[in-house]
């Protein structure tokens, strides 16, 4: 069974038609499974938004599932989903499907030939990225910080798209403690630490729409974090 997991913060508008293109995929490939949908504190209507979706979605061997939490970012929502999730493996892409969730397929089969992790990349030949100059400044500024800092084998850490083997992902976001936007680089760091394989997949990534991020209040913290890490594993936190 796939767990899907879709952090959510204030997606009401979005969701339903989300919930309903998961279902789809699961349903045409028969892949049994549980859709995971993790709100973030929203303030506005995503509990009944996603209340509403589920009535009249398909059933059969999908499950679909709410978990409500208090506000603390991306990383703790997908650790929550991730250590409620049933299911192996265990997935997640942002809820509002920036990136399609037929990456999936691409990404059961890296794990199939026998990888841990895989991770929907920007960077790696095959990649299609169509986004606003600035955005694309932004990743490669944070990118080469993260290399710089961090010792990883992973070209984009930040993709909102990676799917896990359920003991990979179990140990890893177990160990993990950041709650915020770097909480992938900081599984990933794990990752390399504990000698998991990780594969990055190529995708097409359209990326025009408004973001709810702010990225001149969440840049400054990210970059913080990255030294958070080091920190972390110099005083044995990653235990």
């Amino acid at each position: 069974m796939l767990s899907l997991i879709l952090p959510a913060y204030n997606e009401a508008r979005r969701l339903p038609a989300s919930l309903a293109a998961c279902a789809e995929f699961f349903v045409a490939r028969g892949l049994p499974g549980e859709i995971i949908v993790v709100d973030d504190g929203s303030s506005d209507a995503t509990p009944r938004a996603f209340a509403d979706t589920v009535q009249s979605l398909p059933r059969g061997h999908l499950e679909y599932r709410y978990l409500g939490l208090e506000h603390r970012g991306k990383g703790g929502a997908v650790r929550a989903g991730v250590m409620a999730a049933k299911g192996d493996p265990i997935a997640f892409i942002d809820a509002d499907l920036n990136i399609p969730v037929d990456i999936l397929d691409r990404l059961l089969r890296a794990l199939n030939d026998g990888a841990d992790i895989a991770v929907a990349s920007r960077y790696v030949p095959g990649s299609v990225v169509r986004r606003p100059w600035w955005r694309s400044l932004l990743g490669v500024v944070y990118r080469r910080c993260v290399h710089i800092v961090l010792p990883v084998d992973v070209k984009d850490t930040q993709c909102g798209g990676k799917m896990y083997t359920a003991e990979a992902a179990k140990d890893l976001f177990r160990r993990s403690r950041l709650d915020g936007f770097t909480f992938d680089a900081e599984v990933l760091f794990l990752a390399r630490r504990a000698g998991f394989r990780v594969r990055e997949i190529p995708f097409t990534l359209i990326q025009d729409r408004v973001t709810s991020i702010s990225f001149l209040r969440e840049t400054p913290r990210m970059m913080g974090d990255l030294f958070r890490i080091r920190l972390n594993e110099m005083f044995r936190r990653y235990r």
